[in-house]
């Protein structure tokens, strides 16, 4: 194999620039092996070069554990689980197997995979192994270092260690063993009394795996020095049968800290995770929704006790004797796995929240310290009356059972003197943490967040011995430098701290993605990213856009929005905004390319679709508001020549079909006959306006005359808006902004007096009437934009509270409904899915994008990655259902990707409803 070929490109040096923490390393190169003899040529020619390198998993590390100077190696190619025994539970996998699917994999054998972080969705086993991460029910599986059996390493000068499960490494041949073996020997007194101490304790090197009574034991050693050690090859893991029955005792207190002095009396129970949650993060997520109908025990503090058993009467007998607890104020228990889902499901939005609910942006930095639960208490206390001191805010949570705190805080960092308040509470609270004998990480690891920290938690002895151990082991210090030994100061290489301040919205908006990677799941469940379920690009993420375009706020690297690392990043995205809902920090890429088109393009002359696709509407009025336009471009695209050149010079695809343009007037489209039950005095629920939008109302199509049917029998008497409303929406999404704050204002003397008559408007193409709800108001600063948004209504949000009103039954018929991405992600689904389930129907709902998205999907470059975000979820869940299944898109965008990809028509909501 020849020299491997590292990438250097200004777009992979942005997009690895950080990972989930505070802190920005610009690389000098990455690399992505595709298997284990690449990943061994580029660490051999890293090393012979003297060029550092930094292993990186997803880059969910909070504490810059994968952020590094020379190369990053990204192993999430490294993916295979080379062989799994049922019988003995172990597995042997590559570093870059991501948690969720080794504990698939395990599931099949009653198995799973026992630490689970809140990333175990795309966390690697080789990044876990780094920062020995933990998560809930560590409590009763353990960390990732008591679940690793054996490693295949490579050390800091080349050499390669087998450490194999079981076997006695005190007479190894390696002289790195040997001398290490050397070194405990020496030091036994210093390792017994300051390592180990209590499960938390994360922070330096796990020197006690190594004693004489616990069998010099290497590979958990190695697990959480973060790379530092050496690279890792191969795990051996150990999976965990899973219990046959669980119980969730949910224990309320007067306070978080009076729920944490509660953890000796509660770990009596031997629970498998104890969670704890403040009422501040709780109530906040009741009230968004989060755990339907759940009725919490009177306290401001609470205690998630998870018990498990394969005998079912002691889970049940100790959940009772758990919720008679006498410290606490009273007692919920979920017993059936359904029930207890939904208290698991608040957990985890309540501690999603704890990262956004503050009034200024929330940070990593002293995320997860640990002490001894014994000490919980106390500790919480401090802490509290330390935030408090320093003006700083934080809502705390975490895994109470081992006494681990998690707390996002709003330091003030990009901030005049925001860096040195930074450091200034660090250290304070590190002491803190010291004085009631804990550990300044306990599940994340040390990185440069907190490597400089450690001598306030270890003595001189024992730096020095962690200084030993990294001489042995990488006697160059090319192993993620500044981590752990030598580390880099906890103030330096701060993101924040190197933007230009203020910051504007559009800079700050981008600095929201934190980096937690939730876009890079594996797998395809949600819809974000759309275009990264294809690629499995960094960049197609909408991390990877967001790092790009924090770059682009920086300026050192990027300086352009007219830079190809710009056009590279935002080229696939779709605008879709899932992001926007399903981001947990709320990043909105599809608000950000637009901000950053309009920038790039100002002034100046744009792409040729800006003109074509983003002028649309324009174009389709001249030629639908001029008799005989519209039938002579219907036949002049028809003819397939003729149609090929015309989308050629348009900028579409020419494998693209394009959907008839209307022929002949909107009035009679929307007259109402009589015998279709048009209201009568006795059911007259007065007028409400129907708003054609400039896709209902230029091309062909059957919704807006089932509209006005379905509203007159409901009792409405409905009329067409009249005057042109465009909402400016392919405006938008090409980034020509001015222009669509124009038609926003030109579409608010159009409609404004309609609602301030108090007349209802229902609108029908989704993606329009989002744009009244998001992009509108920060367009046009006008008092009637809220008005016309609160007075614009879909269907299902009209007839939904329509006394009396309801819904065909469907009994026996199966619906597949795509939901349009701008009203899943904006709208809402909620009203439509409740008017489905009236329906009797079997509801089978489509959770990703069409793949279209408006322009994206007909322009050309972007064809063979529309067709196949379609086939995720859209094609796959038309292609199940029954024959007969009846296909529901509002979206114009979906209805023309299903008549083009599956040749399925489908109906809007209005004409499943007229029947």
């Amino acid at each position: 194999m020849g020299r491997p070929a590292f990438d250097r490109s200004t777009l992979s040096r942005a997009l690895y620039s950080s990972d989930a923490s505070l802190y920005r390393v610009v690389p000098e190169a990455v690399f992505v092996p595709g298997d284990l003899a690449e990943l061994d040529a580029a660490v051999d020619d890293s090393l012979q070069r003297q060029l550092p390198v930094t292993m990186r998993g997803a880059g969910t590390s909070c504490a810059g554990n994968a952020v590094g100077p020379g190369l990053v190696i990204d192993t999430r190619r490294l993916n295979l689980i080379e062989s799994l025994d049922p019988i003995s539970g172990m597995a042997v996998v590559q570093p870059g197997v991501v948690q969720a699917e080794l504990t698939a994999a395990g599931q099949r054998q009653g198995l799973r995979f026992g630490p689970d972080p809140s990333t175990a969705s795309r966390c690697t086993v080789g990044g876990m192994i780094g920062n020995n991460a933990c998560g809930p029910r560590a409590l009763g599986y353990g960390r990732t270092s008591d679940v690793v059996a054996g490693l295949e390493v490579i050390t800091g000068d080349g050499e390669r260690l087998l450490l194999e499960p079981g076997a006695d490494l005190r007479a190894h041949p390696s002289p790195t063993l040997r001398a290490l073996h050397e070194l405990v020997l020496a030091n036994l007194g210093v390792i017994r009394t300051e390592f180990g101490r209590f499960s938390r304790q994360v922070s330096g090197y796990s020197l006690e795996h190594l004693l004489p009574e616990r069998g010099f034991d290497v590979a958990r050693f190695l697990v959480g020095s973060e790379g530092t050690l050496a690279v890792v090859r191969r795990a051996t893991v150990r999976l965990s049968p899973e219990p046959g029955h669980t119980a969730l005792v949910v224990l309320g207190f007067a306070s978080l800290a009076e729920a944490a002095d509660a953890m000796p009396e509660v770990l009596r129970y031997r629970p498998r995770a104890c969670e704890g949650l403040d009422a501040r993060i709780v109530e906040p997520a009741l009230r968004g929704g989060a755990g339907p109908a759940l009725e919490l025990p009177p306290g401001r503090g609470w205690l998630f006790v998870e018990l498990a058993a394969d005998d079912p009467d002691a889970v049940a007998a100790d959940a009772r004797e758990l919720a008679g607890l006498n410290s606490a104020l009273g007692a919920v228990v979920a017993r059936d796995a359904r029930e207890a889902a939904r208290w698991w499901r608040l957990r985890a939005d309540a501690a999603g929240y704890a990262g956004v609910a503050l009034a200024e942006p929330a940070h990593p930095g002293w995320e997860d310290a640990a002490v001894p639960p014994a000490q919980l208490g106390g500790y919480l206390r401090g802490f509290e009356q330390l935030l408090t001191r320093h003006g700083l805010h934080g809502l705390p949570y975490g895994h109470f059972g081992e006494g681990c705190v998690h707390c996002r805080i709003d330091f003030p960092i990009g901030h005049r003197g925001g860096t040195a308040a930074y450091r200034r509470f660090v250290e304070e609270a590190a002491d803190l943490v010291a004085a009631h004998g804990g550990s300044m990480s306990g599940e994340h690891g040390d990185g440069r967040a907190r490597s400089e920290l450690l001598p306030r938690m270890y003595s001189p002895p024992a730096r020095a011995l962690f200084a030993a151990v990294k001489q042995l082991f990488d006697p160059d210090n090319l192993l993620n430098p500044g981590v752990l030994v030598d580390p880099a100061p906890l103030d330096g290489s701060l993101r924040l701290a190197s933007v230009r301040q203020p910051m504007s919205r559009a800079v700050a908006d981008v600095h929201r993605c934190s980096g937690v990677g939730r876009c890079v799941a594996s797998g395809a469940a949600d819809a974000m990213c759309p275009s990264y379920q294809v690629t499995r690009r960094e960049q197609d993420s909408t991390r990877g856009r967001a790092r790009v375009l924090q770059e682009l706020a920086n300026g050192s690297l990027i300086t352009s929005p007219r830079s190809p690392e710009v056009a590279a990043a935002l080229d696939l995205c779709l605008a879709c905004k899932a992001c926007a809902t399903e981001c947990p920090t709320g990043v909105d890429l599809a608000r950000d390319k637009a901000r950053v088109l309009d920038r790039a393009y100002a002034g100046r002359l744009r792409p040729l679709t800006h003109y074509t696709l983003g002028w649309l509407p324009r174009w389709t009025r001249m030629i639908t508001s001029v008799p005989g336009f519209a039938a002579l471009a219907n036949t002049a695209l028809r003819t397939p020549a003729l149609r090929r050149a015309l989308l050629r010079l348009a900028g579409v695809d020419s494998r693209r079909r394009v959907p008839s343009l209307r022929r002949g007037a909107l009035s009679q489209v929307t007259a109402v006959s009589p015998a279709g039950g048009a209201a009568t005095a006795g059911n007259d629920l007065g007028r409400v306006a129907v708003w054609a939008d400039s896709f209902t109302r230029d091309f062909s199509g059957y919704q807006l005359a089932a509209t006005f049917r379905v509203l007159s029998t409901a009792g409405y008497r409905p009329e067409l808006v009249g005057g042109y409303a465009c909402c400016g929406l392919t405006w938008i999404t090409t980034g020509q902004l001015d222009a669509a704050a124009h038609r926003i204002r030109q579409a608010l003397d159009v409609l404004s007096p309609l609602v301030d008559s108090g007349i209802p408007i229902v609108g029908l193409e989704p993606s329009c009437l989002a744009v009244w709800r998001d992009e509108a108001s920060e367009l046009v600063d006008d008092p009637r934009v809220l008005r016309v948004a609160n007075g614009l209504h879909t269907l299902a949000e009209l007839l939904g509270r329509t006394p009396g009103w309801q819904p065909p039954d469907l009994a026996g018929r199966t619906i597949v409904a795509q939901p349009h991405c701008h009203h899943a992600a904006v709208l809402g689904w909620s009203a439509d899915a409740a008017l489905l389930r009236g329906t009797g129907a079997e509801i089978v709902t489509v959770t990703g994008c069409c793949g279209l998205a408006g322009n994206f999907g007909v322009e050309r470059g972007h064809y063979d990655v529309s067709v196949a975000v379609a086939g995720l979820h859209l094609l796959p869940a038309v292609e199940a259902a029954p024959a007969d299944a009846i296909v529901l898109a509002d979206g114009f965008s979906c209805r023309t990707q299903l008549a083009d990809l599956a040749g399925r028509r489908a109906v809007t909501l209005a004409e499943l409803l007229d029947g």
